[in-house]
């Protein structure tokens, strides 16, 4: 039994490694490394952020509408992280992670992860979420990686003006991303 987890172990790391190594997408001419904003205060990050808009991506295929996500800080640091959506069926769906900022205190690079806590020792469960914009009262937020392969436009009211989301993503069209992949999320009703 002690071999099969590790052989599992092992396979799990090599596929992780190998979708490391492959781009979702390839631009026509390859954007500088992504940037983040400057600094990040994490407890006024704290609360409940309601998805705007994302690329979409597999874990959130079932995922129909009220996608929200909710951040609790932990008092050694690290943070709850629990997502909550609708599904086709109007049962609603929800993951618990935890997320831990790397770098100095006002890092505005963190990792998330949703595997279970046994296997936080492992490298490739924990995904990167980088605060690439984020407007002063924060209030709106773009969320990325560094591959640019995930991205998310978060805020704390179900809508947004068009005006500030505009803006928003001309900011992100200047740093390297495909707006036409991004789509926008519904919000209906409170889960």
């Amino acid at each position: 039994m002690k071999h099969l987890r590790v052989a599992l172990l092992f396979c799990l790391s090599c596929a992780a490694a190998a979708a490391q190594s492959q781009p979702a997408f390839a631009p026509a001419q390859a954007p500088g490394p992504l940037r983040t904003i400057d600094a990040l205060d994490v407890p006024r990050y704290m609360g409940t952020w309601f998805e705007i808009a994302k690329y979409p991506n597999w874990f959130q295929k079932k995922c129909v509408a009220d996608t929200r996500a909710a951040y609790q800080l932990q008092a050694g640091g690290t943070v709850t992280v629990t997502n909550r959506c609708r599904k086709e069926s109007g049962e609603v769906d929800e993951a618990v992670g935890e997320a831990r900022q790397t770098g100095g205190a006002t890092s505005p690079r963190l990792q998330v992860r949703f595997a279970p806590a046994w296997l936080s020792l492992l490298p490739f469960v924990w995904g990167d979420y980088w605060v690439i914009d984020l407007d002063a009262p924060y209030q709106l937020v773009a969320v990325s990686e560094p591959r640019r392969e995930y991205l998310w436009v978060l805020s704390r009211t179900p809508t947004v003006s068009d005006q500030a989301y505009d803006a928003l993503l001309a900011r992100l069209k200047a740093q390297g991303f495909d707006l036409e992949r991004l789509e926008r999320t519904r919000q209906t009703r409170p889960l």
